[in-house]
């Protein structure tokens, strides 16, 4: 799983393939149709798109000549899980500094 979270993490790196996400996060697309509010060509988005395909966040098909881009709902949900994970467990340190520093002495 680190390994699927890095590549994941270095795909999300570029802001251009973080609005690809978003964007498929509201249906599926083509490559043409993802291209079309950047001011790139089509074979650069499709280059994004073949490096989030490969760290699981998008998945292709084919129907006839159309090649629609999904998003990988489970990889999400993956990366979510580590994420919330680390959220948890920096809470916990954090309320154990808390009340660590907040401790009067008074106890014995």
């Amino acid at each position: 799983m680190p390994t699927d979270l890095d590549a994941t993490f270095a795909a999300l790196s570029d802001p251009i393939r973080r609005a690809l996400v978003t964007r498929l996060a509201h249906g599926d697309a083509s490559v043409t149709e993802l291209a079309e509010p950047f001011h790139l060509t089509p074979q650069a988005i499709s280059h994004h798109v073949g490096v989030l395909r490969r760290c699981g966040l998008v998945e292709q098909r084919r129907e006839g000549t159309r090649r629609p881009c999904r998003l990988n709902v489970d990889q999400l949900t993956r990366l979510g899980t580590w994420i919330d994970e680390q959220r948890q467990t920096w809470n916990y340190r954090l309320d154990a500094l808390h009340q660590h520093l907040t401790d009067d002495g008074d106890t014995p």
